[in-house]
């Protein structure tokens, strides 16, 4: 076999490791080293090892032995060379044929004892290994950096501007309404009147919670009229349970949050909701912003004595190692590496708003970021430890992906264990393998069954069921005891810069740090015994970080009014936007980190001031001078996120619960492949569909959607978002007329109208105080109630119609679309006619439709008011 080019282009310019006296045949000096691995070495890894272990063949093992990091990292069974010690190598055992493995290689003539003798050489000297020439870009420092450094805004250190003056002294209820209000005075803008309060209401109550103000709180709100109602209710939002899970929501956007590791090989997380609860719980809180961050990029490294906080704090971690991986990357080295460029790009972009991940394979085209400083990174990163329970395997299958040491146990739960039942289980795996072993890969058992699939897949399915089961009994990870986290690596140090972001292609180490793109005085330099985490999320958090705090001020501004002072919320670059209110921004950032960090103190702040209470009135001159109202002369109207909308459907009808569901439907995944259009995913699908909880407690397998969400832009889990998208489009309104979970609520709202004793104009008021969270004018009572008796009216006439062409309507294949409409009149016979002959209750259960007239009108009215802009947006 020939070497490959990529081999052919190495020069010999270092070597690792250090001569020592030996025979004179043996090298003797470094450029000895690196001419003793190109003569005796690399070709005896070429003749005997590069048809298995290459990338340029199906790797046996997910061995890779023309790698350096390959042999380090080693495949399935651990690193193939200790640096140093042949005698502990584990590729001079299995070549020597020592131990229970097979001697190798398994093809081919064995190695002679001059060929082992090289190769215990070659180890016991340091494993040299050539590194290619350094591309001249790299350490050199771009003559555009230094000014792009001094003059870009973001990088300068915080101001702490005054307030400024203004002319209207009335107007400003605090000094962030006075940086407001100096803009607009500039621009030759009138702030609008101030929103009404039924409007007021629904706004913060939906900002703060997610969720809609209850007709109790409206009418409490309304009478009040104390100077400080407007205080009460901010307080009272800010207190309630539901503010964590609505503004926890928006940070797990920003973590990337999901439950599977998504693209090729989709793994489920079963843990992850523990990260998922940690931030909930710490919004709610309020722990203080900085500390926040710490603890989910270093919270296994801060000092704690209590079980129960060191779990939490473990759990924290799960920010790090519950984004996309992909599993099915046929190299270690490749999949570590991207995995840290996972992790670097959720960390800097999230916290710093900077993409610093364009500087994996070269200095960053636009940002003072050299490729030195990505690898400074990248080395806190690779002395970490991912610990989310996964490996990458090309081509695998079952249980092939998961690695239960790889999960971190939680030291504060402990599971009795039945000694008696992990016998009998032990021996039911063993026969299960027998029976597996002896029928897989034979003719037999890949002959196809009945249900035409290979007749050794049962075989599989059962012994991985026990497996599983097993794992579930003696494993605290398998007993849900466990987290998705990080932790030091077992060997911690510098990293290589990977040349044109190759894993293999090593060019020069660079010690590990931080960005030199902006100053942070004092900052605590790497802990030469640590991974670096720690000083990492220190340096992030420091007050003198210019990045930290203004980002996450205007993230908090962009969920509050629409767009942020920075409309790139996730970009602080020199290719993002600017600030409208460069002074207003510095105000509040200063005032954060006054505060202590609280997120609930700067919320507070901003949502008691004039500017967020204005009305979303829109006069033509202002929108002509400022129509994206960068200004804030109103508030810009938004539409209900995707988890907003599905929420606020069943809290209409009565049927949302607040409380936390007992367990989570993912929880009892296998963390097996799971196939977008397998029993599994239809499962977890089947699960959303039920449930009564708040959205954020759905299940979040990345490529497996909850259909109440998918239509309304729900965040994309791959990467950071601060901002989601927000489209208007068809399906939306299809969705609104068609989808059974807004039909089944509807016709739930409808069963209680059913049973209350009210006036028509009293059961439209209530209705309209559901949906709109306002009471109706009299013309829309009467418009309503003209509706609901021609609805019934014609309904009964239509039913009659219906059934008389049930018995000779057509049969058809089952289309497999969802019935409904929001038409006058619903079809009362479903779609497929093959439910004509089942039971009425049966086809009424699965496809919602109403018993009566009375019932299918008011069905009808509810499903119109959610179609309606007046329900889908907030203004």
């Amino acid at each position: 076999m020939k070497l490959s080019l990529w081999n052919c282009l190495l020069i010999p310019v270092l070597v690792i490791g250090s001569p020592s006296a030996r025979a004179d045949s043996e090298p003797t000096d470094e450029a000895d080293h690196i001419t003793f691995f190109e003569k005796k070495v690399r070709p005896i890894l070429v003749s005997h090892c590069y048809s298995c272990h290459s990338a340029d063949t199906k790797t046996q093992g997910d061995l890779r032995v023309d790698d350096r990091n390959g042999l380090l990292l080693g495949g399935n069974n651990g690193p193939a060379i200790v640096p140093g010690d042949p005698e502990h190598s584990l590729l001079i055992q299995r070549i020597k044929g020592e131990g229970r493995k097979k001697q190798m290689p398994r093809e081919g003539d064995l190695l002679t004892d001059e060929e082992i003798a090289d190769l215990s050489t070659w180890i016991r000297d340091g494993m040299a290994w050539p590194r290619e020439h350094i591309p001249s870009y790299i350490g050199r420092v771009r003559a555009d950096y230094a000014d792009l450094k001094e003059h870009h805004w973001a990088w300068q250190p915080l101001t702490r501007p005054a307030a400024p003056a203004v002319t209207d002294t009335n107007w400003p209820l605090s000094d962030l309404d006075r940086f407001v209000l100096a803009k607009l005075e500039a621009n030759k803008l009138d702030p609008v009147a101030t929103a009404d309060r039924t409007t007021l209401i629904r706004r913060v109550t939906y900002d703060l919670t997610g969720l809609p103000p209850t007709p109790d709180e409206v009418e409490a709100f309304l009478r009040d009229t104390s100077p400080d109602a407007w205080a009460q209710v901010v307080d009272r939002l800010l207190a309630s349970p539901q503010y964590g899970i609505r503004w926890g929501r928006h940070w797990l956007d920003v973590a990337r949050y999901g439950e599977s590791t998504g693209p090729s090989r989709n793994i489920p997380y079963p843990y992850a909701w523990r990260y998922r609860d940690y931030v909930i719980d710490a919004v709610n809180r309020d722990i203080p912003y900085d500390r926040f961050l710490q603890e989910q990029i270093a919270g296994d490294l801060l000092p704690t004595e209590d079980p129960a906080e060191k779990d939490r704090l473990m759990t924290a971690t799960g920010f790090l190692a519950l984004g996309v991986k992909d599993v099915n990357q046929r190299f270690k080295t490749r999949f570590i590496m991207d995995n840290v460029d996972e992790q670097i790009d959720a960390v800097t972009r999230s916290t710093l708003a900077l993409t610093v991940t364009c500087a994996r394979c070269h200095d960053h085209k636009f940002d003072p970021i050299p490729v030195t400083d990505y690898y400074a990174l990248a080395g806190i990163f690779t002395s970490t430890e991912d610990c989310a329970g996964v490996r990458n395997k090309m081509g695998g299958g079952g249980l092939d992906y998961f690695v239960p040491s790889k999960l971190i146990p939680l030291g504060s739960q402990k599971t009795e264990v039945d000694p008696a039942k992990v016998e009998k289980l032990e021996a039911d795996v063993a026969v299960a393998k027998e029976a597996w072993d002896a029928i897989r890969g034979t003719s037999e058992g890949l002959e196809k069954g009945p249900n035409g699939q290979p007749k050794q897949r049962p075989f599989r399915l059962k012994y991985e069921k026990l497996q599983m089961e097993l794992f579930s009994l003696t494993n605290p990870a398998g007993r849900g005891d466990a987290v998705h986290g990080v932790r030091e690596n077992k060997t911690v140090g510098d990293t290589e810069v990977r040349i044109r972001g190759e894993a293999e292609r090593l060019g020069p180490t660079v010690p590990r740090g931080f960005l030199t793109t902006f100053q942070v005085p004092d900052a605590t330099p790497v802990d030469p015994q640590q991974s670096g985490r720690l000083q990492l999320a220190q340096w992030i958090t420091s007050p003198k970080n210019p990045l930290t705090p203004r980002v996450i001020v205007n993230r908090v501004w962009q969920h509050l009014f629409g767009d942020g002072l920075v409309t790139t919320v996730d970009n602080f670059g020199v290719k993002g936007d600017v600030p409208t209110n460069p002074e207003l921004l510095d105000y509040l950032a200063g005032q954060f980190v006054d505060d202590g960090w609280s997120v609930k103190k700067l919320i507070r702040s901003i949502v008691l001031s004039r500017a967020y209470q204005l009305g979303s009135e829109a006069p033509k001159d202002h929108v002509d001078i400022d129509p994206a109202n960068r200004f804030i002369w109103r508030h810009s109207p938004r539409r209900l996120d995707a988890e907003e909308m599905r929420d606020s459907v069943l809290a209409a009808t009565g049927q949302l619960q607040l409380v936390k569901p007992p367990t989570a439907i993912e929880a009892k995944l296998r963390m097996a492949e799971m196939r977008d259009n397998g029993p599994e995913a239809r499962g977890v699908q089947e699960a959303a569909d039920g449930s009564v909880y708040r959205s954020v407690y759905l299940p979040l397998l990345r490529g497996v959607t909850p259909k109440a969400l998918e239509a309304f832009d729900p965040v994309s889990q791959t990467l950071v978002t601060g901002r989601r998208d927000a489209t208007t489009v068809p399906t939306q309104a299809l969705f609104l007329l068609n989808s059974s979970f807004i039909r089944h609520e509807a016709l739930a709202y409808a069963e209680q109208v059913q049973i209350e004793e009210a006036a028509p104009d009293e059961l439209i008021s209530r209705l309209y105080g559901r949906v709109f969270n306002r009471e109706p004018s009299s013309q829309e009572i009467e418009r309503a109630k003209q509706f609901l008796t021609g609805f019934e009216l014609a309904y009964a006439g239509e039913t009659q119609d219906l059934i008389a062409a049930a018995d000779t309507r057509p049969s058809t294949d089952e289309s497999g679309s969802e019935s409904g409409s929001a038409a006058p009149v619903p079809p009362v016979v479903p779609d497929n006619p093959d439910d004509i002959d089942r039971t009425p209750a049966a086809v009424r259960e699965e496809k919602a439709l109403p018993e009566n007239g009375r019932e299918a009108a008011w069905m009808s009215l509810v499903q119109a008011l959610y179609g309606s802009a007046e329900f889908r947006f907030v203004r």
